[in-house]
């Protein structure tokens, strides 16, 4: 593209040059210098960083028109399934989303979207967040990539089925969910979707509890996500940012293996969990992990917050 644009303008400089010679005569040298020296001008100009690319498509909110259904637009619906969690020690759901025009002969990368604590798989998946228009209109616009999305059910305990505190042993439960997703999850969805592999083709993000666990998994399997979202993030990523934790400080960095994306999304009054995203913020700043931060000033602890994450999310993965 950056090729095509230099090709533009010198042909266009060209073609003012030499009208402008045949209209007295001669070709003028100083013109011909102009034109060398704008080819070095453009040549010269840096090219744009990947996580510049993003960073120029970050907008606080969603526009309203990208959640509404076009007429003559096919938009696909979540599709519930059930795989055997060995982690859990039982049958658990799980909401898959494929595109319109899914075809078993074409691979699609796979996006996770974690819920947040008390919530289940079906969350995700109402037209309150509005995924699957959204993605739909995006990938139609050309802004996205056609991808499976995946909305599983992160309560992962064997000793029982469904979140019923907010304590220590609940919490731990929702941790779990990193055993569930890499032992019996990911291998259930390759193996039944025609689905491309590798930390390029592999997106995880999540909601506040869900937000804690896709950087939990994200910093500890660098190799397997590329992508790397979270928004209204919960307390407890790190040592030092509650309890139980997940990672101490020094894990929690990958300036060294850095993922291809990683987007922090944050509402600037959450009440649910005030400054912490912040905190990650400022903690990976100073270690010099590369990541986009993204701060909404209406929003609240809600899908309000969820959609313009997602929207910018999207937009961005899948790209590198």
């Amino acid at each position: 593209m950056r090729n095509a644009k230099i090709f533009a303008v010198l042909t266009s400089m060209m073609i003012a040059f030499t009208l402008a010679g045949c209209a007295d005569g001669s070709s003028s040298s100083s013109s011909k210098a102009d034109v060398l020296s704008a080819s070095s001008a453009l040549e010269s100009e840096p090219e744009m960083s990947y996580y510049e690319q993003c960073e120029s498509k970050l907008t606080e909110l969603a526009p309203d028109e990208i959640l509404e259904e076009r007429d003559g637009v096919v938009y696909p619906k979540f599709e519930k399934h059930t795989y055997f969690s060995s982690t859990a020690g039982r049958d658990t759901n799980v909401n898959v989303l494929l595109p319109a025009s899914y075809s078993k002969d074409k691979q699609y990368p796979v996006l996770y979207i974690l819920h947040g604590y008390w919530n289940n798989e079906n969350w995700m998946t109402t037209e309150n967040v509005g995924v699957s228009t959204m993605l739909t209109n995006l990938v139609a616009d050309g802004e996205a990539e056609e991808m499976i999305v995946v909305c599983p059910y992160i309560y992962c305990s064997k000793e029982q089925e469904y979140c019923t505190n907010m304590d220590t042993e609940n919490t731990l439960a929702y941790d779990n969910f990193i055993n569930d997703l890499m032992t019996d999850l990911m291998p259930y969805i390759e193996q039944n979707f025609s689905v491309k592999t590798g930390r390029e083709n592999t997106a995880i993000t999540g909601f506040s509890m869900g937000a804690r666990e896709s950087l939990f998994i994200g910093f500890t399997y660098p190799d397997k996500f590329g992508y790397i979202g979270s928004v209204c993030t919960a307390p407890g990523v790190v040592n030092g940012t509650g309890y139980p934790y997940n990672l101490e400080k020094e894990q929690f960095c990958l300036k060294d293996d850095p993922p291809l994306l990683l987007l922090l999304s944050a509402a600037v009054n959450d009440g649910v969990v005030g400054s912490t995203p912040t905190t990650y913020h400022n903690m990976l700043t100073d270690n010099g992990t590369p990541h986009l931060w993204h701060t909404m000033n209406g929003t609240g602890h809600d899908a309000s917050s969820v959609t313009p994450h997602l929207y910018n999310f999207i937009r961005m993965i899948f790209k590198s």
